[in-house]
């Protein structure tokens, strides 16, 4: 097994020591992403709250998926791309969240790095569609880009209900839209240093 890169590998620290921190210090009222109907909302909370989780699982999945996906594209992006990379997941995420929650008129701040997850999710789609990869759920073996097309439509289905309704689930807090918004923020981002529209064009 290779090294953990340098970036993801403090950052998976950083996530770490901020959960454990969480479990003596109420930081969410703070830096958790705050709907704006709340009046809690703060510049810095489209920043922070992608270092809180709500749970062990929540934060064992998204360091288990910030190491599978992100280590091999810091490698191959290098520290600073691949940071530009993740801000622009997290911020998109963030931007799809504030939006979803003022139509909604929720309450309920959101927490976690599932966006950026998500980012560096179609990232590896885009850049390796063919590699196989094993999912823990479910535990098939598909291509990447499969993979990817699968769960983006799992969570449009979710977030849109239609798949809690067909299966008669009651829902849940989960900010599926945000996940959408990260791997929105994380294609612009591929398109952009593409230099694909809608920022330019290859031809000159």
């Amino acid at each position: 097994m290779p090294p953990i890169p340098t970036i993801t590998k403090y950052l998976m620290l950083a996530c770490t020591a901020v959960f454990c921190l969480q479990l003596f210090v109420p930081l969410t009222a703070w830096f958790a992403l705050c709907p704006l109907a709340s009046g809690n909302f703060m510049p810095w909370q489209v920043l922070t709250y992608a270092f809180l989780h709500g749970s062990f699982g929540h934060l064992f999945f998204n360091m288990l998926g910030l190491w599978m996906f992100g280590s091999e594209l810091e490698r191959l992006w290098g520290d600073k791309r691949y940071l530009q990379f993740l801000l622009a997941g997290v911020l998109a995420a963030a931007a799809a969240q504030i939006i979803v929650t003022w139509i909604a008129g929720s309450r309920t701040p959101t927490v976690g790095a599932s966006g950026a997850l998500f980012a560096l999710l179609l990232a590896f789609g885009m850049l390796f569609p063919n590699r196989v990869i094993m999912p823990l759920f479910p535990p098939i073996p598909m291509k990447a880009r499969t993979f990817v097309m699968v769960f983006g439509g799992i969570e449009l289905l979710l977030g849109s209900g239609i798949l809690d309704s067909l299966m008669g689930l009651g829902g849940g807090n989960v900010a599926h839209f945000a996940h959408l918004g990260g791997m929105v923020g994380g294609w612009l981002m591929i398109r952009y240093w593409r230099r694909q529209p809608p920022f330019g064009s290859r031809r000159r």
